[in-house]
């Protein structure tokens, strides 16, 4: 019922909220974003005051890159995982020269699309699970492919045992 931008912001459609009030009547609507609520707002200010406006997503005149971008610098984790050197974290983590290869491979994928202060926030997510022993789960998609993640604690499947190939996940 939700639906998302290419930004990956959730709304929900006019039938969507007829949808879900006819579930849940209590439901606060202005808690949610919508693609286009202008017939609901200007109802609502011709016949009720009281009745606040409905949100609408904001449209945004910068890439998706850019927005990825801006997000990133708003994560709130310790300074430490901030400045890491995560190329060399997960190159330590290494046990051959054959694992140093794959993940060298994969760590190019992911510096060229940008991703390595989502690996940051990932091993301090892996982090906190284990030390909360939280279990993250055995693997889901094609994120199992990734060796880098497999290393981080995200998964439990390795790569190179089943050799998957990390464009799979790193298309």
């Amino acid at each position: 019922m939700t639906h998302r931008d290419q930004y990956g912001r959730t709304y929900i459609t006019e039938d969507d909220a007829v949808e879900l009030l006819y579930q849940n009547p209590e439901l606060d609507l202005t808690k949610l974003a919508f693609d286009d609520a202008t017939k609901f707002n200007q109802s609502a200010q011709r016949t009720y005051y009281d009745i606040s406006n409905l949100n609408v997503l904001d449209s945004l005149d910068i890439s998706v890159e850019e927005y990825d971008r801006n997000n990133q610098s708003f994560w709130h984790i310790p300074e430490h995982y901030i400045k890491m050197d995560v190329a060399k974290y997960i190159l330590d983590l290494c046990n051959s020269q054959e694992q140093l290869q794959r993940v060298g491979d994969e760590l190019m994928l992911f510096l060229e699309k940008n991703l390595f202060d989502v690996l940051k926030l990932l091993i301090y997510i892996s982090d906190c699970a284990k030390k909360n022993n939280i279990v993250l789960g055995v693997g889901r998609g094609s994120s199992v492919s990734s060796y880098v993640l497999y290393l981080i604690g995200i998964h439990k499947v390795d790569s190179m045992l089943y050799d998957l190939d990390i464009k799979e996940f790193l298309k």
